[in-house]
C-alpha cells in the first residue's frame, strides 16, 4: 500500500519532565511517562482516560491538561489522534471541501499548499455498492461492475485526491468495510512516532459513527463529524470535554445458543435506558477475558446505538492473540505488550476494584439468550421466544392477509421477510457468528430445507478473509445453496443499499400495501433505512438471519414452530439445526489462518481491477458541471469576502419542521434510495439521468444540488406541521401543504431564514455531516430541541447553525407550537444562552429561555466565525 507521509503538525514536542524507557529482548523503547505526572491517582483512573491523559501530556508538558483529565470535572482538553479514518460517503464531501478551499485561497492570493493533511488519513470505499444482483455465483462481479458504472466520477475524484495529498491512503472498492479493515489491518494498538522517537498509543477518530469498533482491539477511537475531521486534517486538535466513564462489569458465562450480537443488543437496551450520551463506556470484570477481540468488536461497534462516545476494551492476552491471528508482526505484538505494561494500560495487571467509574452496569452473560431488535430501533431488544408476538403489527386487523404473486406459484403476506442479509462489520468481523451461520446453513441443506421464494438473500462480508475461511471450511457452498452467495465486500444492505426486490414482489407489496420485513445482521434498523418497502426492520445475529430466511416470516415463532419441512416430511426446529459449540471451535481452529489475513492485506490496494484502470492527473481538481461533485455554495461565498460573524439576533424565522423524539440523521438527510417521485429524483431526471442510474443520496453527497434536496427527505418522516402526511412534507404560511424542498425554494426566494423544532435525542444515528450541511443550504439557522446526540450537535456548530435546547419541563408540546408562528432568537454575548420569542398568529407572543449548546471556547470561536470553514479560511489568509 501507499505509505503515509510523515507529519510535523501532529507530532508532539517530545520534551517532557518525565520519559520512560522499557526493554524487550534485543532493544529498548521510549515513551512519555505520563504516569509519573499523575502519581498514585493513576490507580483510580479508567484505562480509557489513561489514554486521554497520555495524549494530553504529550501536548502540554506543564501537566495542566493531565490535571484536568484526572480531575474529571468535564473540562475541555485537546486530543490529537494518531490517525483519521474515512469512508467514501462522508469522506468525499470532506475532500470536496478541501479541494474547493484550495481554489478559494488561491483566488485570494493565498498559498493553497497550506491546505494539506497534517496526519495519516485512510479512506475506505465501502459505501457505494448496491445489491442489484444476488443469490447467483456472478452476483459480486455484476454488482462490482455496476458499482463502477455509476460511481466512476466519484471514484476518479477520490483517486485524484489520493494523488494530490501525500497523507491520504485509499482502500479501493471491494477491499472491505472500513471498521473491519481497521480492526484486522490498520490498527496497531501501539505505534512508533518517527518524529519524536516515542512509542505512543494508537488512537483513531473517524467520520463514521461506528468508528468505536476499533476499541475492541484496545485502540481508543470514536466517531466525529466530517467538518470536525476537516479541522483536524488542517492541523487543529480535537477538543474533548473529559467524559464520564461508565463501567460495564462482565460476569458469568455466555450460553452456547447466545452470541456477541445478543450482548450488544442487551447493552443497547440497558445503556439507552440509563443514558450514556457523551460518555465513554469501559468493559471490565471477572468474565472480561471470556470475550474474544471479535466479540469485543461486535460490542464496541454499536457504541452509537448505546448513545456512548466509545466502548473501550483494555488490552490483554486476547488482544495479543488477535493481533497474531490476523497476521501482525510478532515483534510488533511483543512491543505492544511491553508498551502497555510500561504505561499501565495492560488490563491483567490493573486492579479493577480501585478504578473509580462514574457509574457501573453489571451484565451477567449467563442471563442472555437468543434475541433480536426491532421493529425500528436497535435498543428494542426482544427475546427470541417473544419475537413473533412482539413484532406483530398492532394495527393489523387481518393478520392472515396473503395475496398471490403474479407469474409465480407462491404468495406474499403481512409479516413476510423480503430481505434477509448477512451484512455489516458488526457481525461479519466476528468469525464465530459467521461460522455459526454457515454451520446452520449446512445443517438446513442436509435436511432438505430451502429459503422461501419471496426472500431476497445476500451475504456481504466486511473482509475478503471471510470468503477464505468460508471456502476452506466448505461452508460457503452451504450458504450458497440457501441463496447467501457473496454479493459484496461492502456495507450494502446495512447502509440502506439493499437494492430492488424482484419486480413481481414489489408489485404485490405495493398493490396491497403489505407490511413486510427486512432482517439483517446490521447495527441500525431505523424506519425507511433498509428498504423503502420494508415497514419493519429486525436486527439479528447471522445464524438467525438464515433461520428467518428459512421460515420466511417474523410471524413464526422460531423457538416453537418448525422452520420448514425436511425430505421425510418432518418439521425441522431451530434447535435441531443450531451447531454444537465444539464444532464451531473446531472450524475456527482449522480454518481461521493468519496467512489468509497477511495475503489479503498485502494486495488490498490493488484488489480491484476497475480501480486500477482509473487514470487521473496529479493536479487540483478541474471543476465541471456534474450531478456528483459540485463546488459547495458555503465555500463559494468565501470568494467574495470572509463572511460576517454569526448574528446575535435572528428575527422572523419560519418553521420548516416540528418533529418528535429520536429524529435520526437518516430523517434529516437520508443516505438510501433516490426515488423518481422525490425532489432529488425529479432533479436528476431533468438533467438526463436515467432512473436506474440515480444511485443514492449518500453517493451523491458531493453535489450540493442533491444535498439540499435531501433535507428531511426521508419517506418515513413525521412532521407535526402536516400530521396527516408521512414523508417530506410541510406547510407554508398560506396553509398549503407542499414538499419540504418546495418550501425551501419558496423561503429562499423570500430571503427568509428557517428554524426546526424537535424532541429528545435529535440527530442520533449516523455521523453524516450532510445532516448539517443540508439544513444550512436550506436556510436553517437554528435547531431547538430537548436534547442532541453528540456528533450531530458538533456538526451543527461547525456549519454555524445554532444548537439550542429547551429548559427542563418545556417542550414544543407544552408551548403548543403548530408551525403557524414566526420566531426570533436573541443570543447572549457570551454565547451560552438565548431567548426565543414566539410570535403567534393571533398577535400574542411568548418568550422562552434557551441553552446554546456550545461546550468550549473553540466551539464558541467557530460559531462566531460562521462555522469551521469560514474560520479556517480566515486563518489561511492571515
Amino acid at each position: 500500500m501507499k505509505p503515509h507521509a510523515t507529519h510535523s503538525a501532529h507530532s508532539f514536542p517530545g520534551k517532557f519532565a518525565h520519559m520512560k524507557t522499557f526493554a524487550i529482548p534485543g532493544t529498548q523503547l521510549t515513551s512519555a511517562d505520563y504516569v509519573s505526572s499523575i502519581g498514585s491517582a493513576i490507580a483510580s483512573l479508567p484505562l480509557s482516560l489513561r489514554v486521554v491523559a497520555e495524549n494530553a501530556y504529550r501536548q502540554d508538558a506543564s501537566g495542566d491538561a493531565v490535571t484536568r483529565v484526572v480531575a474529571r470535572d468535564g473540562d475541555a482538553v485537546q486530543f490529537r489522534p494518531a490517525r483519521l479514518l474515512l469512508q467514501d460517503m462522508l469522506g468525499l464531501p470532506l475532500l470536496v471541501d478541501l479541494m474547493a478551499l484550495r481554489s478559494v485561497v488561491a483566488s485570494h492570493g493565498g498559498d493553497p499548499e497550506r491546505i494539506d493533511m497534517s496526519l495519516p488519513v485512510d479512506l475506505v470505499i465501502d459505501h457505494a455498492m448496491t445489491i442489484e444482483h444476488w443469490a447467483s455465483p456472478d452476483a459480486f462481479a455484476l454488482n462490482e461492475a455496476r458499482e463502477f458504472e455509476i460511481n466512476a466520477e466519484r471514484f476518479a475524484f477520490i483517486k485524484a485526491c489520493e494523488a494530490r495529498f501525500a497523507s491520504l491512503r485509499v482502500i479501493p472498492p471491494g477491499g472491505g468495510i472500513m471498521h473491519q479493515v481497521n480492526l484486522e489491518f490498520l490498527a496497531s494498538v501501539a505505534r512508533h512516532d518517527a518524529d519524536s522517537s516515542l512509542w505512543t498509543p494508537d488512537t483513531c477518530l473517524g467520520t463514521d459513527s461506528h468508528t468505536p469498533m476499533v476499541n475492541g482491539v484496545g485502540v481508543l477511537g470514536w466517531g466525529i463529524g466530517g467538518l470536525e475531521a476537516e479541522g483536524i486534517m488542517l492541523g487543529e486538535a480535537a477538543t474533548v470535554n473529559v467524559p464520564r466513564v461508565v463501567g460495564v462489569e462482565i460476569m458469568g458465562v455466555l450460553p452456547h445458543t447466545a452470541t456477541a450480537t445478543d450482548i450488544a443488543l442487551a447493552l443497547a437496551e440497558r445503556l439507552r435506558a440509563i443514558g450514556v450520551v457523551d460518555c465513554f463506556v469501559e468493559l471490565f470484570g471477572a468474565s472480561y477475558h471470556r470475550l474474544s477481540v471479535a466479540d469485543r468488536g461486535t460490542i464496541a461497534n454499536m457504541a452509537p446505538e448505546y448513545g456512548a462516545t466509545s466502548v473501550f476494551c483494555p488490552v490483554d492476552d486476547n488482544t495479543l492473540a488477535y493481533l497474531l491471528q490476523t497476521g501482525r508482526n510478532p515483534q510488533h505484538v511483543a512491543n505492544v505488550e511491553a508498551f502497555c505494561r510500561a504505561q499501565q494500560l495492560w488490563y491483567p495487571e490493573v486492579d479493577a476494584s480501585t478504578i473509580a467509574f462514574d457509574d457501573v452496569v453489571t451484565l451477567d452473560l449467563g442471563s442472555l439468550g437468543r434475541s433480536v431488535a426491532g421493529p425500528s430501533r436497535p435498543e428494542q431488544r426482544i427475546a427470541l421466544t417473544d419475537a413473533s408476538a412482539s413484532l406483530a403489527n398492532p394495527t393489523d386487523t387481518t393478520p392472515e392477509r396473503r395475496y398471490p404473486v403474479t407469474g409465480t406459484e407462491h404468495d406474499l403476506g403481512d409479516g413476510d421477510v423480503v430481505v434477509a442479509a448477512i451484512t455489516s462489520c458488526t457481525n461479519t468481523a466476528n468469525p464465530r457468528n459467521i461460522i455459526l451461520a454457515g454451520l446452520l446453513a449446512r445443517n438446513a441443506v442436509a435436511r432438505g430445507l430451502t429459503v422461501k421464494p419471496h426472500v431476497k438473500t445476500s451475504l456481504a462480508p466486511g473482509s475478503r478473509v471471510v470468503a477464505s475461511y468460508l471456502e476452506s471450511s466448505g461452508l460457503r457452498a452451504s450458504l450458497r445453496a440457501l441463496g447467501f452467495e457473496i454479493a459484496a465486500f461492502s456495507c450494502s444492505t446495512c447502509n440502506g443499499m439493499s437494492g430492488p426486490l424482484r419486480p413481481e414482489h414489489e408489485g404485490t407489496i405495493r398493490a396491497h400495501d403489505l407490511d413486510v420485513v427486512a432482517v439483517l445482521s446490521g447495527n441500525r434498523n431505523f424506519p425507511g433505512r433498509i428498504h423503502p418497502l420494508a415497514s419493519r426492520n429486525v436486527l439479528a445475529a447471522p445464524p438467525l438471519v438464515v433461520a428467518y430466511a428459512l421460515a420466511g416470516s417474523i410471524s413464526i415463532d422460531l423457538t416453537s414452530a418448525p422452520l420448514g419441512t425436511d425430505n421425510a416430511g418432518n418439521g425441522v426446529m431451530l434447535d435441531e439445526l443450531w451447531p454444537d459449540e465444539a464444532e464451531v471451535d473446531a472450524v475456527l481452529s482449522d480454518c481461521l489462518l493468519a496467512e489468509d489475513f497477511k495475503q489479503n492485506y498485502q494486495s488490498i490496494a490493488s484488489v480491484n481491477p476497475h480501480w486500477n484502470a482509473l487514470d487521473v492527473a496529479n493536479d487540483d481538481y478541474a471543476w465541471s458541471p456534474s450531478t456528483y461533485v459540485t463546488f459547495p455554495p458555503y465555500i463559494e461565498q468565501l470568494r467574495d469576502a470572509v463572511p460576517t460573524a454569526a448574528q446575535p439576533t435572528m428575527q422572523g424565522l419560519r418553521p420548516i419542521a416540528i418533529l418528535g423524539d429520536s429524529i435520526t440523521t437518516d430523517h434529516i438527510s437520508p443516505s438510501g434510495t433516490i426515488t423518481p417521485e422525490s425532489d432529488a429524483g425529479r432533479f436528476l431526471e431533468s438533467h438526463g439521468i436515467a432512473r436506474r442510474d440515480f444511485n443514492s443520496y449518500g453517493t451523491r453527497r458531493g453535489s450540493s444540488d442533491i444535498v439540499i434536496r435531501s433535507t428531511f427527505a426521508n419517506i418515513r418522516l413525521r412532521n407535526e406541521m402536516t400530521p396527516n402526511h408521512e414523508g417530506a412534507w410541510t406547510r407554508l404560511p398560506t396553509g398549503e401543504v407542499v414538499s419540504i424542498h418546495t418550501a425551501i425554494e419558496h423561503y429562499r426566494a423570500q430571503r427568509e431564514r428557517l428554524i426546526v423544532f424537535g424532541g429528545r435525542e435529535y440527530g442520533c444515528g449516523s455521523s453524516r455531516d450532510t445532516a448539517a450541511k443540508a439544513p444550512w443550504l436550506a436556510g436553517i439557522r437554528a435547531v431547538v430541541v430537548e436534547s442532541f446526540e453528540r456528533i450531530h450537535r458538533s456538526n451543527l456548530v461547525n456549519m454555524g447553525i445554532a444548537p439550542l435546547t429547551f429548559p427542563v419541563g418545556i417542550t414544543r408540546k407544552t408551548l403548543a407550537l403548530n408551525g403557524t408562528e414566526t420566531y426570533d432568537i436573541d443570543l447572549d454575548a457570551e454565547l451560552k444562552g438565548a431567548t426565543l420569542t414566539i410570535h403567534r398568529q393571533d398577535g400574542t407572543k411568548d418568550t422562552v429561555p434557551l441553552s446554546l449548546r456550545l461546550y468550549n471556547d473553540v466551539e464558541r470561536a467557530t460559531f462566531r466565525a460562521g462555522g469551521l470553514l469560514p474560520r479556517a479560511f480566515a486563518s489561511f489568509m492571515q
